[in-house]
């Protein structure tokens, strides 16, 4: 039994959230600033709080990965809901030495996956969720090929009579200054940075405001996890898109405080009372 009043929910558009008013209503997905406003009302209530923002993960692929299996596990990993997930690893880090390969491993997958009606059962990417995030990702397209990005695959809105789509995209040549590596997109865009070292993946992976998601693929559990222990991040997987509501869940920095799931996640709104009396 849930006690009276330990739950709420308030419906409100994504631009209009705890009277925070969005400056830009065609980029809906600033969430950091909002989140900072609903964790100040909670402040002045004196109200605990858990916010899970934004994200822009890292999918770290070392120099030994089984790349059948990042194949395998691509799409939900990077591209889930046609990337409109927060969790999602957008940005895959190749080793130089395998970069081409990496490349195209992600673009064949990418490319030969169906898109169309959500309702058939065939379709791996659906449409935007609304013109809003449709106007939001087709400009990050055109900022990616303005500042060089090279698309293997998409990298364009499509043209339909019905529906907000856009292209599944898999993003080249990309670097670590471009908006597309930077800010959280949220829709089928993924971009491929290329390191020379693992302590290179590991400050690109760490390059970020967010610090939500992340995955590393390799065949070597030990350095698998070397590398995931030194992610500036809330979660990483081990070759696959994990989750697991026995365990917490929350992002750092600008992806939120707090945690969900788990013992931890209820802890988090779990109010301690000592009761003190003589025994003798």
């Amino acid at each position: 039994m849930i006690p009276r009043h330990a739950t709420s929910s308030r419906c409100s558009g994504r631009h209009n959230t705890a009277g925070y008013q969005c400056p830009n209503p065609a980029c809906p997905l600033e969430v950091a600033p909002v989140g900072r406003r609903i964790a100040a009302a909670c402040g002045e209530r004196l109200r605990p709080v858990t916010l899970e923002l934004g994200g822009k993960s890292s999918a770290v692929v070392l120099e030994d990965a089984d790349l059948d299996q990042l194949a395998s596990v691509l799409i939900r990993t990077c591209l889930r809901n046609t990337g409109q997930t927060c969790y999602l690893a957008t940005r895959i880090l190749a080793p130089s030495s395998r970069y081409a390969e990496v490349l195209d491993v992600v673009t064949r997958t990418v490319s030969s996956a169906p898109q169309g009606d959500p309702f058939d059962e065939q379709t791996v990417f659906g449409p935007m969720a609304s013109r809003a995030q449709y106007e939001t990702v087709r400009e990050y397209l055109v900022s990616a090929h303005d500042e060089g990005a090279r698309a293997t695959t998409g990298g364009h809105p499509l043209a339909t009579d019905r529906g907000w789509f856009i292209e599944p995209t898999v993003f080249a040549d990309v670097t670590p200054d471009m908006r597309i590596a930077r800010e959280e997109i949220f829709g089928p865009v993924v971009c491929v940075l290329r390191y020379d070292n693992v302590d290179e993946a590991v400050a690109l992976a760490n390059d970020t405001a967010y610090g939500l998601g992340g995955v590393v693929f390799s065949a070597d559990p030990a350095a698998a996890q070397a590398v995931a222990n030194r992610m500036d991040t809330g979660s990483v997987d081990v070759n696959f898109f994990g989750s697991n509501h026995n365990a917490p869940f929350g992002g750092r920095h600008d992806s939120g405080i707090g945690v969900e799931y788990g013992v931890e996640g209820l802890a988090q709104y779990v109010s301690y009372k000592s009761i003190h009396r003589r025994t003798g």
